[in-house]
């Protein structure tokens, strides 16, 4: 029996049938293609109105201003919080079209969020969206006590390349011998910029195609893309030792590009020590949870990342 789209989100996914998609290398096409897309699919629910934001900024180790969004729940108790990573293949993607989906993490779990606008490729490649996400990471922890937050119940939460970005920086963290970070919670994570060969069992159900891949990776890293000389810190695929990272919960779609090399990443931190929650969702693709949000494999997704940012 062949692989085949969870009916709600074949149907859920009706109206965007027919969509040419760009052309290997086209950024600009898929920002224009991908952004208004996410952006509806974040503003189809309501925004919960237990929830407050607040606007900061870090400083990068070049200098520049990394605006960041902080997420509570109205009576929420002090404790734990998270640092939000948002996708986009590192190419597109803005925090404003994930206002949403974070806003709703906090109501549902009450645990703060702190939503980061990192710097995109190509105009800003590796190592720069890294270290904006590392100077997010140290800013929480500086000013936790002024925030309500245990700097001992610090996460990272991320979806695709927010979720690669999640990974690295808990690899860099490692490296730099801080800040701790208590939980890595992986969405659907791009991992891997070696792009592997098609699939013919799920290429015809790709909503983030093996094209995107061979855009995005490019993107970031430049000719050494693909090459002998990507580090772990971004790429985490290629990590040799994950010995001493933070424990993980990691979920991807059967149907989805990135399900070789997120499947990978979960047994090889299992193999290091590291405590590993993983699933693997039939019939689902990349973002099935945005697009089919009211389909139960999303519904069973979300409840159990709130789950999982309640245990923090």
């Amino acid at each position: 029996m062949s692989l085949s789209l969870d009916p709600e989100i074949a149907a859920a996914l009706a109206p965007m049938a027919g969509a040419t998609p760009p052309a290997v290398g086209d950024v600009a096409g898929r920002r224009a293609l991908w952004e208004p897309i996410i952006g509806a699919a974040g503003a189809a629910q309501p925004f919960p109105a237990d929830v407050t934001t607040g606007e900061h900024h870090a400083t990068a180790g070049d200098g520049a201003r990394i605006p960041m969004r902080w997420y509570t729940k109205e009576g929420a108790a002090p404790g734990p919080a998270v640092l939000f990573f948002h996708g986009g293949g590192y190419i597109f993607g803005h925090i404003d079209l994930f206002d949403g989906p974070v806003a709703r993490y906090v109501s549902a779990s009450g645990v703060p969020m702190l939503s980061v606008e990192y710097r995109r490729a190509p105009e800003h490649p590796y190592p720069t969206p890294l270290e904006d996400a590392y100077a997010a990471l140290r800013w929480l922890h500086e000013h936790a006590a002024e925030l309500g937050v245990d700097p001992g119940r610090i996460g990272v939460m991320g979806d695709s390349a927010g979720g690669g970005l999640a990974a690295a920086v808990s690899i860099l963290a490692r490296e730099r011998g801080g800040p701790a970070i208590a939980r890595q919670i992986l969405l659907m994570p791009m991992l891997d910029d070696r792009t592997p060969t098609p699939d013919p069992h799920i290429a015809p159900y790709v909503l983030w195609s093996y094209d995107d891949s061979r855009t995005a990776w490019p993107a970031l890293l430049g000719d050494a893309a693909g090459g002998p000389d990507v580090p772990a810190t971004a790429a985490p695929a290629r990590l040799e030792n994950a010995t001493g990272l933070p424990p993980a919960y990691i979920e991807v779609g059967q149907l989805d590009v990135f399900r070789d090399e997120d499947t990978a990443y979960a047994t090889k931190l299992s193999r290091a020590g590291v405590e590993v929650e993983f699933h693997l969702h039939p019939g689902a693709p990349h973002e099935f949870d945005s697009i089919a949000f009211d389909s139960d494999v999303a519904r069973r997704a979300i409840a159990d990342r709130v789950r999982v940012l309640k245990s923090l």
